[in-house]
């Protein structure tokens, strides 16, 4: 099931976040405790005016990354429920993790950064999963993996 958060200029000049914690608060009220075959998939439709010739993409432009900042210190297991299939995990990352655009490789992340905000998102979602009884980290291995990251399954015993 597909899950679009809109997020208009207004919501971003407030730093107001309740497009999302609509959605997600009611998708996490209707959902099985478990999660067990919850895969809302979400996205982001972010409407926000340019001026014409404005090269920057979303992810350079302040205000809309302090809004995703905002969001994630209220949601910060959102990555978990992203459709990573239409790249939304690439660009939720790139709204918090300094980063540069190159015309022959695409985006390229501060690695230092991207892994310490992969290794932070491994321990707060590994935490948030095991609130909820879930005692499966093979989708959490599949979103480090998906951002340049392998974490062995061992690693979670120690968590």
């Amino acid at each position: 099931m597909s899950t679009t958060i809109n997020v208009n200029l207004a919501c971003i000049e407030n730093i107001d976040i309740t497009p999302a914690r609509l959605i997600l608060d009611k998708l996490l009220a209707e959902s099985p405790h478990d999660l067990t075959g919850f895969d809302p998939q979400i996205q982001f439709e972010i409407l926000f005016p340019r001026e014409q010739g404005d090269p920057r993409e979303l992810s350079e432009i302040p205000e809309v990354r302090l809004w995703f900042i905002r969001l994630d210190a209220t949601y910060p297991w959102l990555p978990y429920l992203l459709n990573w299939r239409a790249g939304e995990l690439t660009r939720y990352t790139a709204m918090l993790v300094p980063h540069q655009f190159s015309r022959t490789e695409g985006i390229e992340f501060n690695a230092e950064a991207l892994q310490i905000f992969v290794m932070h998102k491994v321990f707060m979602i590994s935490q948030w999963l095991k609130q909820r009884g879930i005692n499966s980290n093979e989708k959490l291995q599949h979103m480090a993996q998906s951002l340049g990251y392998e974490i062995d399954s061992e690693f979670f015993t120690l968590l």
